[in-house]
């Protein structure tokens, strides 16, 4: 699997460089300056996992697309919460991956993504964490992308289709209303307990966050 990758990635025009267990990969990753690392959950001596919480624990930021076997919702869910960017479910398409990757280099380089905020809203996207004024909101992984969407594109309304494409995997073939269903959860963690109304639907367009102080 490494080997094909590499290949197809250097025929892409990419540059390489290969670690085979997680020791190898987090001093890589540590000292190579990279652009995006596509990291295997499934490594010997270190997992994706652990590889993955101790960079973010050490301030490298570089973008992350966690690449296994696994495919459910939990194993999503915990490669987000350690940091991971993305996640990509074998077997995959190779286009897709590459998409992927140009999508996690467009996104952001290596520095800490700043905190974001909408009134006493705010999110800290490099810890996946969000607070309403002094309070810190408990959110899944799914509600906290949603959420960090909508934030950081507060004012403007935003459609389902825009914020399933922006959030869900691109191979996400479900049905679009979990959309709706995420929103409802997030009103009810982030406005209805603090007696707001920041995240608005506007019946045929979509929805959007505002400060509703």
């Amino acid at each position: 699997m490494a080997a094909t990758l590499r290949r197809g990635l250097e025929g892409d025009g990419w540059r390489v460089e290969v670690a085979h267990d997680g020791h190898d990969g987090l001093w890589l990753a540590t000292e190579s300056g990279a652009d995006v690392i596509v990291l295997d959950l499934m490594l010997p001596g270190l997992n994706g996992y652990r590889v993955c919480r101790t960079l973010r624990e050490r301030e490298i930021w570089t973008p992350i697309l966690m690449l296994t076997a696994k495919d459910g919702e939990w194993d999503e869910a915990e490669a987000l919460d350690t940091g991971a960017d993305d996640y990509l479910a074998k077997p995959f398409s190779f286009p897709v991956l590459l998409a992927r990757l140009r999508a996690l280099t467009r996104r952001r380089g290596g520095d800490a993504p700043a905190p974001v905020s909408v009134g006493d809203l705010r999110i800290e996207p490099a810890q996946r964490r969000a607070w309403r004024g002094e309070v810190e909101v408990e959110l899944t992984a799914r509600q906290f992308d949603v959420l960090e969407y909508l934030v950081r594109r507060s004012g403007s309304v935003e459609s389902k289709s825009a914020i399933l494409a922006g959030v869900w995997p691109a191979d996400f073939d479900g049905d679009p209303n979990i959309v709706e269903v995420y929103v409802k959860r997030l009103r009810r963690a982030v406005d209805e307990p603090f007696g707001r109304h920041s995240i608005e639907t506007l019946r045929g367009a979509g929805y959007r966050i505002v400060d509703d102080r």
